[in-house]
C-alpha cells in the first residue's frame, strides 16, 4: 500500500492531537509510553466509540465493522492469549510500527535535563518485523489474522539508568513520539508474506542470498525465512551444501 500525501497529512493531525493531549496533561518530557499507541490507534480509528471495546475477558483495542484492529508497539509474544480468543470471532489486524529514522534523547533521571537528539545510523525496514512474527507464527496461517506493518520515523526517550559507565548500556525505553508516515505495507496472509522478498533474489536461493540482496543480518534473514516457510510464501527444495534451498 503506497503511501499517499492525505495519509501523512491524517497521520501528522492524529500526533498533533495525542502529544499536544499527553503534554497538557503531563508537562513536556514527561510523555508516556502510550504515546506511539495512542496516535496509531487514532490513525486507524478516530471515533473513540469503536476504541477500547471489550471481547470475552480482553479489550480490542479498536472493534469497527465487525473487524478488531490491534496496535501492537512491544513484543508479540502477550498477544498469544488474546489472538486465540479474537480470531475464534473476528477477522484481526494487527498494526505493527517500525523505526525508520529515529532521534534519540537521553533523560537523567537525577536532574530531569534532556539531551540533544541525535540522530540511529540505523533505518528500519520491514524485515525487522519478522522477529515478533515468529512469536506469532502458530497463528499467521489463520485466515482470519493480517498484518499491517507501518515504518513510522519517530523520537526515541530513553532513561539514563544503564549498567555501564555511559549509563546506556541496558537502558530503558521511557517513550517514542511519531514524527511522520514513511511507508505500509498490508498483508492479507498466506503468500502475501512473499511482497517482502526482494526482486533480485534468484529464483532458488539460501538464507546468505536473501541477507545480501535484502541487506539485512543473516540471523534476520534465517528467522524471515522460517516464517515464510509457515505461511507458505516460501518452501524448501534441498540443500546446497549445508545450506537449505528455497523457492517462492
Amino acid at each position: 500500500m503506497s503511501i499517499t500525501t492525505y495519509d501523512q497529512k491524517l497521520f501528522a493531525d492524529a500526533c498533533q492531537k495525542i502529544v499536544a493531549k499527553e503534554r497538557e496533561t503531563n508537562g513536556i518530557g514527561t510523555l508516556k509510553e502510550k504515546t506511539m499507541h495512542a496516535v496509531l490507534k487514532n490513525f486507524y480509528e478516530p471515533d473513540i466509540s469503536h476504541q477500547e471495546i471489550k471481547v470475552g475477558r480482553f479489550v480490542a483495542d479498536i472493534l469497527r465493522d465487525d473487524e478488531i484492529i490491534e496496535i501492537q508497539t512491544r513484543s508479540f509474544n502477550a498477544m498469544r492469549k488474546k489472538l486465540s480468543v479474537f480470531l475464534e470471532k473476528y477477522p484481526v489486524t494487527i498494526v505493527y510500527p517500525i523505526p525508520h529514522n529515529k532521534w534519540l534523547y537521553w533523560i537523567d533521571e537525577d536532574t530531569g535535563e534532556v539531551s540533544k537528539k541525535r540522530k540511529s545510523p540505523k533505518t528500519g525496514t520491514f524485515f525487522d518485523a519478522f522477529i515478533e512474527l515468529y512469536k506469532i507464527s502458530m497463528f499467521l496461517s489463520n485466515p482470519n489474522l493480517h498484518i499491517c506493518l507501518v515504518l513510522v520515523d519517530m523520537e526515541e526517550y530513553r532513561l539514563l539508568n544503564g549498567w555501564n559507565e555511559t549509563r546506556k548500556k541496558g537502558s530503558s525505553r521511557y517513550d517514542r513520539i511519531p514524527v511522520a508516515l514513511h511507508d505500509e505495507l498490508y498483508i492479507g496472509g498466506g503468500k502475501d508474506y512473499a511482497l517482502l522478498l526482494p526482486h533480485n533474489l534468484p529464483e532458488t536461493f539460501t538464507s546468505k542470498d536473501l541477507a545480501k540482496c535484502a541487506k539485512i543480518p543473516l540471523r534476520l534473514a534465517q528467522t524471515t525465512l522460517t516464517v515464510l516457510k509457515r505461511t507458505g510464501a516460501v518452501e524448501e527444495i534441498g540443500k546446497n551444501g549445508r545450506c537449505i534451498l528455497y523457492k517462492r
